[in-house]
């Protein structure tokens, strides 16, 4: 098969398009016909070498976290896919990933693909849904009344968060650079361009922050927390320390498996057009670089999707 394997850690130039072997699965595991995957910050931090604390990877490497496409095969102990069901899938981060025409996935790891979504849009929603619910609704347990702050409210992960967040009835304030019309139309109830007004000077008394961008940014954040509030982020663990200091709490964000009955949830509140992806740009896989260089940017609008199949 062709997948996009790293030889070793660096910047966007170490992803090659090239041949591999195609996997075989085991017992309990799907094989997938890959039609679509997509950029993570966990794909970048991961080929940067940021997360070799976490994840030992045996080179050459396949990353990607985001499945959508067709069982092609089923291992031993599988009954509830069958060749040629489309599904949707968050791939294990500590295996081999989804950039590549074919990946085995543990069965509980995946759903059905959401029939109203093409696989673009299913690819788009698997990781950010997942992680949007984990972050709300499991560890923020968000309510009506409340009031969250979303760094970075435009990208992947944030624009499935303000969506679950007016679901659940929460006030949404959200930060960006650019997109504060797309954040309009999402229905947050307070766009802010970070780079022109420093958020923590109009901001205050939150209950929660859902930080997506971590640095400078998660120091500042601690202060528009109300007493006893709660700091999430899944892309840098927040300091116990500096938590206690301020009366808050803190959480690291990170979606163990096994994820499937989470995804099931996140397919039926897209059937019900509850929650939708935002697709910026569909690049081949063979575009891998430049997919991971326009992510670092900073600038995309919901997802980029790598297209695997037309």
């Amino acid at each position: 098969m062709k997948a996009v394997r790293i030889h070793a850690y660096g910047g966007p130039e170490v992803l090659t398009y090239e041949d591999a072997p195609r996997p075989t699965p085991g017992n309990g595991e799907v094989l997938i016909r890959v039609h679509a995957t997509t950029v993570n910050g966990f794909d970048c931090a991961a080929r940067a070498g940021y997360l070799t604390g976490y994840y030992t990877y045996t080179f050459p490497a396949i990353l990607g976290l985001d499945v959508s496409g067709v069982v092609e095969e089923v291992g031993s102990g599988v009954t509830s896919f069958a060749p040629g069901d489309a599904v949707f899938a968050r791939a294990d981060p500590a295996r081999n990933g989804a950039y590549a025409e074919y990946i085995t996935v543990a069965v509980s790891e995946v759903a059905a693909k959401p029939p109203s979504l093409d696989h673009n849009q299913a690819a788009a929603l698997a990781q950010t849904g997942v992680t949007a619910r984990l972050s709300l609704d499991e560890m923020a347990n968000l309510a009506k009344g409340q009031t969250i702050l979303i760094h970075a409210a435009a990208g992947g992960v944030g624009h499935i968060a303000v969506q679950l967040a007016k679901l659940r009835g929460a006030k949404v304030i959200g930060t960006a650079s650019t997109h504060l019309d797309f954040l309009k139309e999402l229905g947050v109830d307070e766009a802010i361009d970070y780079n022109a007004i420093a958020f923590e000077k109009v901001v205050k008394d939150v209950d929660v922050v859902l930080d997506l961008m971590g640095g400078d940014t998660q120091e500042r954040s601690w202060a528009v927390l109300k007493p006893g509030g709660l700091l999430l982020s899944p892309v840098q663990f927040p300091s116990p320390e500096t938590a206690a200091k301020h009366g808050v709490r803190a959480q690291m964000v990170g979606a163990v498996p096994p994820v499937g009955e989470a995804l099931k949830e996140i397919a039926s509140l897209a059937e019900a057009g509850q929650i939708k992806p935002t697709i910026s740009s569909i690049l081949p896989l063979q575009e891998i670089r430049k997919a991971h260089e326009m992510y670092e940017g900073k600038d995309t609008k919901g997802k980029i999707v790598l297209q695997v199949v037309n």
